[in-house]
């Protein structure tokens, strides 16, 4: 039963991805890859002035891990503050690692089935991607 949903939304996140395009405008925009297997997406984002995330997408290739992972994680950011966002980057890194509460686990929404890619040593770098990027990101705006 888990496992066919966790395939569901997994395949939903690859034919039908909401937030994979070109998006012009963003204010934030960097390359993630992952050197181990060849992924690689654009993330890009619009924060306005309260840092709120108001849009999001993103362009690439990869798996289908990566690539859902970082439609799901989109759909979590969205709407969101930066200091939010990177929250719930936290719980997901950490929810990786099985190492979350079942309210934590509640907040990642849809993002939750990848829980079971803990198990996938060789899947991880795939379903982190996304998130690692996101992180990057803001890292490097701290950082200016």
């Amino acid at each position: 039963m888990a496992s066919t949903f966790y395939n569901e939304i997994l395949t939903e996140h690859n034919i039908h991805p909401f937030h994979k395009h070109k998006m012009e405008g963003a204010n934030f925009v960097l390359e993630g890859v992952n050197p181990s297997c060849g992924d690689d997406i654009v993330l890009s984002l619009k924060v306005d002035d309260t840092d709120k995330i108001v849009d999001g997408a993103y362009v690439g290739d990869g798996c289908a891990i990566s690539q859902a992972s970082a439609d799901m994680m989109l759909d979590l950011v969205i709407g969101r503050t930066k200091e939010e966002a990177l929250k719930l980057k936290d719980i997901f890194l950490r929810m990786i690692k099985g190492e979350i509460t079942d309210e934590e686990k509640r907040q990642l929404e849809e993002a939750s089935v990848l829980e079971d890619v803990s198990h996938m040593p060789a899947r991880v770098k795939c379903a982190v991607l996304g998130w690692h990027t996101l992180e990057e990101m803001f890292d490097e705006d701290k950082a200016e």
